[in-house]
């Protein structure tokens, strides 16, 4: 039987590699190296691995594919830890978190075979968001003895799912934006044809929005006293949001350098593992026992139904 303490370091591990692998695949991109293994899911046609010719570019497509095989192991590492387990309640999460890898590789191959189009592109980025939200909660709750009830007053719980579907709306246009610009993957590789600035600029105002939403959150979690875990999850989502604000505008005004693009990628994952954090935190625990003793408790606890033991 795994410990569920154990369970949470594993599953920890799951989220961190959901998300290096988002920032590897916007390495891929921004070194212009996301066609430098041609077709999918050989690197070209009769080679699994890259020849010669394609250089740098193909060893940089390559190592990314096989980032891909660390992710499942780590994957399935998390759903057999959560099956030997006594968390039932992780199963399906840990599951949608394995199935979603394969989704992820073969939606990778669309990209690659239809010559990275930006909107397929877009949904590449877009399904790794999801699955790194699914890998935050699931770490968040692997810590704690099931869900309990609301923390918050409801119109505030309301408020937390407005600020996750604004996380939502400023990560779409983000990739729209992303489409529209200078770094498309390959030289060769088409642009979404609309006006970079325009989509900027409404991809800014879901930012404002996005950090009106939390601010005013913010300060009623404060005047409502609120717990402690729901005004923590909020204040770190707003200092993530204005740092990732910081990093979108000095982007813009120099140009798009690659080391910020990727630098705002890597601030897209944590907006996304902040905001899953802030959902979680409007619920507390299902018990105050921690999940080892949690544990030891029911392994103690007399089977229902069973006989007691004469003494």
């Amino acid at each position: 039987m795994v410990r569920p303490s154990l369970v949470a370091r594993i599953a920890l591990l799951n989220v961190v590699a959901n998300g290096l692998i988002v920032v590897t695949g916007g390495a891929v991109r921004l070194t212009g190296s996301g066609l430098g293994c041609p077709t999918w899911p050989q690197c070209t046609a009769g080679s699994i691995t890259p020849t010669p010719e394609l250089a740098g570019h193909g060893l940089i497509e390559f190592g990314n594919r096989l980032l891909t095989f660390a992710l499942v192991v780590v994957a399935v590492a998390t759903v057999a830890a959560v099956f030997l387990s006594v968390r039932r309640d992780l199963r399906r999460l840990a599951v949608l978190s394995l199935l979603g890898i394969p989704a992820q590789a073969l939606l990778g191959g669309v990209t690659v075979l239809t010559g990275l189009n930006p909107w397929t592109v877009a949904a590449h980025f877009l399904l790794s968001m999801v699955l790194v939200a699914v890998a935050t909660v699931l770490w968040l709750r692997s810590r704690e003895v099931g869900v309990g009830h609301l923390l918050v007053r409801r119109p505030l719980a309301g408020l937390v799912i407005g600020i996750a579907v604004a996380v939502g709306a400023v990560q779409v246009l983000g990739t729209v934006v992303t489409g529209s610009g200078p770094h498309s993957g390959d030289p060769g590789a088409g642009r979404t044809g609309l006006d970079p600035q325009l989509i900027s600029q409404l991809h800014a105002d879901a930012v404002f929005l996005l950090v009106g939403l939390t601010v005013a959150l913010l300060v009623a979690l404060h005047a409502t006293e609120a717990p402690g875990r729901a005004r923590r999850a909020a204040r770190d989502l707003l200092v993530v949001e204005l740092a990732q604000g910081v990093i979108g505008y000095v982007q813009y005004f120099t140009h798009v350098p690659a080391l910020l693009v990727l630098a705002h990628m890597a601030g897209a994952v944590l907006i996304t593992v902040y905001a899953a954090r802030l959902v979680w935190a409007v619920r507390g625990p299902a018990s105050e026992l921690s999940v080892d003793d949690h544990t030891a408790v029911l392994r103690t606890a007399p089977r229902p139904g069973a006989v007691p033991r004469s003494q």
